[in-house]
């Protein structure tokens, strides 16, 4: 289910949650995935970094796919191009995330589908850093 516009639902989202799995994570400081998930860091998240091409980011272990990460995950954070939204709402579902968030740009009415499929809440193109400012601080 959709929920990028229901303040109460992210609000809810983001105090509950605990894990995120930053699929697309970056080694490289200047990516505004790197950066995203320093910021989910700094702010008391446990950030796991998924990405099949590089194998640590800074000196942490960078997972090949969200079946590998070692513990539940709460927030799938996307930083994939659209077309390939779809397939980690379904890898999502599989591992019993709690929620998928694809950032600005990141849309896909097949996602949408297969997080309705999965029961699964879903946020696309939305900044998490931006609507964790803004609705907790």
């Amino acid at each position: 289910m959709l929920i990028t516009q229901n303040d109460t639902a992210l609000r809810n989202l983001l105090t509950s949650a605990h894990v995120i799995a930053v699929v697309g994570h970056s080694d490289r400081p200047y990516r505004t995935s790197y950066q995203i998930a320093a910021y989910l860091r700094r702010v008391g998240y446990k950030v796991y970094p998924v990405n099949p091409e590089i194998s640590s980011v800074d000196g942490e272990i960078c997972y090949p796919s969200l079946a590998d990460v070692p513990e539940p995950i709460d927030i799938v954070n996307v930083f994939r191009r659209s077309e390939f939204l779809a397939d980690v709402v379904e890898q999502a579902a599989k591992v019993k995330a709690k929620a998928v968030w694809a950032q600005l740009g990141v849309e896909s009415k097949a996602a949408v589908t297969a997080a309705e499929v999965a029961h699964l809440p879903l946020i696309m193109d939305a900044c998490i850093k931006v609507v964790h400012r803004n609705l907790i601080g």
